[in-house]
């Protein structure tokens, strides 16, 4: 019997090193003085001796991937684009509550460690950190062969902000009559990749056919990265102040379900289909899959990436930030109480409340979008 090696059983630890040699460059540009050490420790090391300046400093971490997202890439063979959406995925949780993301870390399995596509991945990832202000200090990439296939492979992510314990957003922030403010999408995003994918295998549509519509291919426009709005966010808790009252992310769920999470109980925001046109994908998938709007509304994010609610005093200053930080923004709806007849309730405008786990206020949208 011959001896058996650690490369026989599908392990390079070789290639393993050389990727890290071909991220070197783009994890460093991440890295300000807050960073100690170098690439390839058993830990980052963060200096968080500026935090001794908040008064009661609240630590916030968020975890995710892109899911099915990356099924795309594979077969496009195309992997630098993937690294930011996972960074958009969890530092813009993280900023939801008003925290600054400060550092993240990232895992990738794959069946075999190519060492120019992990490089792909993790410059990706490290772009992401460049426009949300947050360093990369560390990562992991493990090979599992025999688990994943060659070409196989999957992204997670993780980040830790911080937010002065006064100024965290949520529910306890907001009032009748605050107005909701859309930041639009860039896209897809990374959710609902599974209904996106079946509706173009059922249509027969390939992902390198071009679309007029789309003006590119199926897939260039599949892998359209998240937009990061931590900038932009972290811009209006600084000009509005007191008036920023809640952020929602609009991911898994759609539009209303996440925005009814940062809702107090017993509030109602009703939001208005004919203030936007969702983007040329969404009504391609729409159409494409004859996909009921109740369904793509739960599952796709159709323009809106994340909305502000503000108070009504704030809204043109709020939109004009917005539109300044490069992100297209306008009015949404705004907020009734109990009762108020401005919220409207009836078969046109069902209600969706409080979702996963959170018993929070209920949102209605009502019209229609314009064609």
């Amino acid at each position: 019997m011959e001896p058996v090696t650690y490369a026989q059983a599908g392990v390079d630890v070789e290639a393993g090193d050389r990727a890290v040699e071909l991220m070197r460059a783009a994890v460093t540009r991440t890295h300000g003085p807050e960073v100690l050490g170098g690439l390839g420790g058993f830990a980052g090391l963060f200096d968080a001796s500026a935090l001794t300046g908040f008064r009661r400093p609240l630590l916030a971490t968020s975890t995710d991937g892109v899911g099915t997202k990356v099924a795309v890439a594979q077969a496009l063979d195309r992997h630098d684009t993937i690294g930011q959406d996972l960074v958009g995925m969890v530092v813009d949780d993280i900023v939801v509550c008003g925290a600054r993301p400060l550092f993240m870390t990232d895992y990738i399995a794959c069946g075999r460690v190519v060492p120019e596509r992990i490089a792909a991945l993790v410059s990706g990832i490290a772009r992401g950190c460049e426009l949300a202000g947050c360093a990369l200090v560390g990562g992991e990439t493990a090979e599992h062969p025999g688990l994943l296939g060659e070409d196989e492979y999957d992204v997670a992510g993780a980040a830790v902000g911080v937010v002065e314990a006064d100024d965290v957003l949520g529910p306890d922030r907001v009032r009748t009559g605050d107005v909701v403010v859309a930041l639009a999408s860039s896209g897809l995003h990374s959710n609902g990749y599974s209904l996106v994918r079946r509706v173009l295998q059922v249509a027969g549509w390939g992902l390198e056919r071009h679309c007029d519509e789309l003006g590119r291919t199926v897939g260039e426009e599949l892998l359209v990265p998240t937009r990061i709005y931590t900038p932009a966010i972290l811009s209006l808790a600084e000009s509005l102040g007191e008036e920023l009252h809640a952020v929602s992310h609009v991911t898994g769920g759609g539009l209303a379900a996440n925005l009814a999470r940062v809702l107090p109980p017993g509030t109602s925001a009703v939001l208005d289909r004919s203030t936007w046109r969702p983007a040329p994908v969404f009504e391609l998938i729409e159409q494409l899959g004859k996909v009921p709007r109740d369904d793509l509304e739960r599952t796709l994010n159709l323009g809106v990436g994340m909305v502000a609610v503000v108070g009504a005093d704030a809204v043109d200053r709020a939109v004009s930030l917005v539109e300044k930080a490069g992100i297209r923004s306008w009015v949404l709806g705004r907020l009734g109480g109990p009762g108020d007849s401005w919220t409207g309730t009836g078969t046109d405008v069902p209600a969706v409340r409080g979702t996963k786990g959170v018993d929070g206020g209920s949102v209605h949208l009502r019209g229609e979008h314009p064609r």
